[in-house]
């Protein structure tokens, strides 16, 4: 492979490409491991201060996420957290998990803001965002989560709420170009379907893309909705039933898988990612990483659990976790896979069978990542 300028010049055979090497060229010999594109992580909460240990103890004990949030945790903890911390906080923490990403293979990751819930705190993070996405070599694709919960002070007063997101966040949102898309938890006891189609009808007013947290917890509809909307994506989608799968189908919603969320949380109910894959749906996964209920940024962790929990091929899996992912971000011709032309974000892992990123599981397998050509991790 030839790169140039940031750009996949051209990909072939080493008799086709060793005669375009120049005197000017630097060669790096892979050793024989693997070379992929580097992953795309189509669904994270990369930005938040604070964590959530105790809950993750509190789960081992038998609590429910369900149970933890009714008692103030959840996503309103880190709500509380991120609403005290400043845009600088925001920024530092969000570096150091950059690195987290880019040791594990990853090159760009869609954003999501949802841990403010006010008009200064979601655009605190949105700001964060696009710092980082200028500061640090990952490349994050930001998108507006004010839907994320709805907060303390407006839980007797929902309507103004919805009217605050849709009359003020998502108005300053489109005005600064701070997100490409919208998201919405649509789940029961967060953002019913008509709540939740007020808010994306909304975004999509405004010119941003739409996806949606869908039947996560409970079939509630969510991927039915995103289809009726013509969402980008309808993510998580662990309840989703056949009559949903169609409908994501017929309206050509990628589904976004998140089995990383479901290992973390203690559930045994995957999605249903091989019917999915059977229908002829360009399935992506993704690690969700975020605080509460899916604290990772590794992709080959979650290679494995698609492979182990819902019988993905590792072909499969790494096709969703790259250009499946890429086309779900409006970036499939510019990433997600090696051809000429194409931004030269790869990675070499240290591997001789692209098999062992799903198998090895656990472990940090990148050996070099390049991002624009330039490299961006590398170990001994």
């Amino acid at each position: 492979m030839l790169v140039r300028d940031g750009r996949i010049e051209a990909v072939g055979r080493r008799r086709e490409i060793e005669p375009l090497i120049d005197v000017d060229c630097d060669v790096l010999d892979a050793g024989k491991r693997v070379l992929l594109p580097g992953f795309v992580d189509a669904h994270t909460h990369p930005v938040f201060a604070g964590n959530r240990a105790n809950e993750f103890e509190q789960r081992t004990a038998g609590a429910t996420y369900r149970e933890i949030a009714a008692r103030g945790g959840g996503i309103r903890a880190t709500v509380r957290a991120t609403r005290n911390a400043s845009l600088s906080d925001l920024v530092k923490g969000g570096k150091h998990y950059a690195q987290w990403f880019l040791r594990c293979g990853t090159t760009t990751v869609e954003a999501k803001s949802g841990y403010g819930l006010t008009l200064e705190d979601e655009l605190k993070i949105l700001r964060a965002i696009r710092q980082l996405n200028a500061e640090t070599s990952l490349n994050y694709v930001p998108t507006f989560l004010g839907a994320h919960d709805i907060p303390d002070e407006y839980k007797s007063r929902r309507e103004a709420y919805l009217n605050l997101l849709v009359k003020e966040m998502l108005p300053r949102v489109a005005q600064e170009k701070l997100a490409e898309y919208c998201d919405v938890f649509c789940e029961d006891g967060v953002f019913t379907t008509d709540e939740s189609w007020q808010i994306l009808s909304a975004a999509h007013c405004h010119g941003l893309g739409l996806r949606i947290h869908a039947d996560q917890l409970s079939l509630s509809g969510g991927a039915k909705l995103a289809a009726e909307l013509n969402a980008v994506t309808a993510d998580h989608l662990e309840h989703t039933d056949p009559t949903g799968i169609t409908a994501l189908k017929a309206a050509k919603v990628q589904p976004v898988l998140l089995p990383g969320s479901v290992y973390a949380l203690g559930s045994n109910r995957y999605p249903a990612a091989r019917e999915m894959i059977d229908a002829g749906l360009a399935v992506v996964l993704a690690t969700d990483f975020n605080p509460g209920s899916s604290p990772t940024p590794s992709m080959t962790m979650v290679l494995s659990l698609a492979c182990a929990q819902m019988k993905m091929t590792p072909a499969e899996a790494i096709t969703a976790g790259t250009i499946n992912a890429a086309y779900s971000l409006g970036r499939g011709d510019e990433i997600g896979s090696l051809e000429k032309g194409k931004r030269a974000d790869f990675v070499i892992h240290d591997v001789s069978d692209y098999r062992e990123l799903a198998y090895w599981f656990g472990i940090e397998q990148p050996w070099r990542v390049y991002v624009a050509g330039k490299l961006a991790f590398g170990r001994n």
